[in-house]
């Protein structure tokens, strides 16, 4: 049997990691500036999680949600107090696409209805509902058409007025900042209109912090610069450093109801074993302050370098755009520099590396970067 051919793949083959570098099966070392698309958080195989996950492991790995999960509760208390929404309740999953999917469905749920607001160039998950909110036509498919979908363009508070103002709209859903749109950062002047008018008008607010959240922009969530509260906040990546779980916090305007929403593997016992360790070590090690310290610092030096359209971003989730392709620079700074980095569109270098990133390790991949500059521009 062959695999599924959808992913174009670097001829690399990762076997091994530990902090912010992984290691292929030539002994090769890369810097990590990728993360696995911004799922590792604290760090390849940091001792913690390994020891914790090792022995929960050796106790029991799963068990259905038709039992008490003492582990979801400890997950819960410790998400709410990390995130400053412990009055909000917790809904756990497998994936980011799942959460999406599932705060769709809570939306539609409370409001009775099923238009969309999404924004251009966004991206929400390529599963049934999330995909018809992903501004990408390539990847929706006939079936995905259930529900109507408005696409705005990012910061037009009066497009989105003029959208909500007729009642019919279930749900608006925009990311804290927009990653496969090439690090596009909503103002926070618009994200406070934007909760203000959603208030007004009874439409859900949600807002996907599947990439920009946990810790990645500096704040634990990247909206709460904005100083709002969504009624939905969605979840995943970061949230297990490579473990399969996402997650969503729930307002109280919200009732559950029996049945309303399900799922055979969110919340095992593994998964929140992994989330809870996650938490633990962004605690004890300080990694929110750490990446609002070390992502100024890089944003700052990545500003000063020739050559480059503009820098954009918060905390260690930034992307650099260019005038012309990226391909060759970015392929020249992975094969001759070992540096993982990742891509949006074709201009634009996204930089989302574990929260455990050093000034160190910012430094190194600088002078990397800037040899692969100075040999682009010869």
């Amino acid at each position: 049997m062959k695999l599924f051919d959808v992913y174009p793949l670097f001829d690399i083959n990762v076997v091994r990691g530990k902090g912010c570098h992984v290691y292929d099966d030539k002994g090769n070392e890369y810097l990590d500036l990728y993360g696995g698309h911004a799922v590792i958080s604290v760090g390849h195989t940091h001792p913690y999680y390994v020891e914790k996950l090792t022995k929960q492991l050796n106790q029991l790995s799963f068990y259905s949600n038709s039992v008490i999960n003492t582990l979801q509760i400890e997950l819960a208390d410790k998400l709410g107090r990390a995130s400053g929404y412990d009055d909000y309740s917790l809904f756990l999953i497998n994936s980011g696409a799942e959460a999406n999917e599932n705060a769709l469905k809570l939306a539609s749920f409370h409001t009775g209805k099923k238009k969309v607001v999404s924004f251009a160039h966004s991206f929400h998950g390529r599963t049934s509902a999330a995909v018809n909110i992903t501004d990408n036509p390539k990847i929706i498919a006939p079936i995905n058409h259930t529900f109507d979908v408005v696409y705005l363009a990012l910061n037009d508070i009066d497009a989105v007025r003029r959208e909500l103002s007729a009642g019919d709209v279930c749900a608006v859903v925009i990311e804290g900042i927009q990653g496969v749109g090439g690090i596009q950062l909503p103002d926070d002047e618009f994200l406070r209109r934007l909760r203000d008018i959603c208030t007004e008008t009874g439409t859900v607010l949600i807002v996907d912090e599947i990439q920009s959240g946990y810790g990645r922009s500096g704040k634990f969530f990247a909206h709460q610069y904005a100083g709002i509260r969504p009624d939905i906040i969605t979840m995943a990546k970061g949230m297990g450093n490579g473990f399969p779980i996402g997650g969503l916090l729930i307002s109280p305007m919200f009732t559950p109801v029996y049945g309303m929403l399900g799922t055979t593997f969110g919340g095992n016992h593994l998964a929140c074993t992994a989330a809870i360790a996650v938490l633990d070590i962004m605690e004890k090690e300080a990694l929110v302050d750490n990446v609002a310290r070390v992502g100024t610092w890089l944003i700052e030096q990545l500003k000063q370098l020739p050559g480059i359209k503009e820098v954009r971003g918060r905390g260690l989730m930034i992307g650099i755009e260019f005038e012309e392709s990226i391909k060759e620079l970015r392929t020249s700074l992975l094969f001759d520099y070992k540096v993982f980095t990742g891509v949006a569109g074709t201009n634009v270098i996204r930089l989302l590396p574990p929260l455990t990133l050093t000034i160190d390790d910012a430094a190194e991949f600088m002078e990397r970067f800037k040899k692969v500059l100075s040999k682009k521009q010869m």
